[in-house]
């Protein structure tokens, strides 16, 4: 299970507002980056989503702080990080929260029906409305999933 996630996006206030809204929690200030904020959904699994100024980027401290946030102005608007999240609104709200903020939004399968929510049209986050969670957990049982991958115990997992 992921409790944490962290992204980072160009006006990274609007963002947490934005997802703050659909996962219906609340966005604060992030007390250790400026310019950061931090979603929580105060949902039973304490999770939390950081939302970064784009380029931010975190790397090992010096022995008193054990982490450093550093701002890089090559940073790629583009990243293959991603994430999916079961959210408490429907189809409808996520596709108007989309509308409103011109954000392109795409329904898709594979498997499970899942929401393609690309926020500020560069990161994708995938969403699973409650109808959606049940079709996304009954296609992750193990059964299911040798429909579509071949793990190694497969019969047919590759012999080294």
């Amino acid at each position: 299970m992921i409790h944490h996630l962290s992204i980072s996006a160009q006006n990274p206030q609007h963002v947490a507002q934005v997802l703050a809204e659909i996962l219906q929690g609340q966005p604060t200030p992030h007390p250790f980056n400026p310019g950061g904020y931090i979603i929580f959904p105060f949902d039973e699994y304490g999770t939390e989503i950081e939302v970064y100024p784009l380029g931010t980027e975190i790397v090992p401290g010096d022995s008193e702080e054990l982490r450093a946030y550093i701002q890089n102005t090559a940073a790629s608007q583009s990243t293959a990080t991603h994430a999916m999240l079961s959210v408490p609104i429907n189809v409808e709200q996520i596709e108007q929260i989309a509308a409103r903020e011109d954000w392109l939004v795409q329904r898709t399968s594979f498997g499970f029906d899942f929401m393609m929510l690309w926020v500020e049209n560069r990161l994708l986050i995938e969403l699973l409305t409650p109808e959606m969670t049940a079709q996304y957990m009954a296609f992750t049982q193990r059964e299911n999933l040798r429909n579509y991958f071949v793990f190694p115990d497969s019969p047919d997992a590759p012999k080294s």
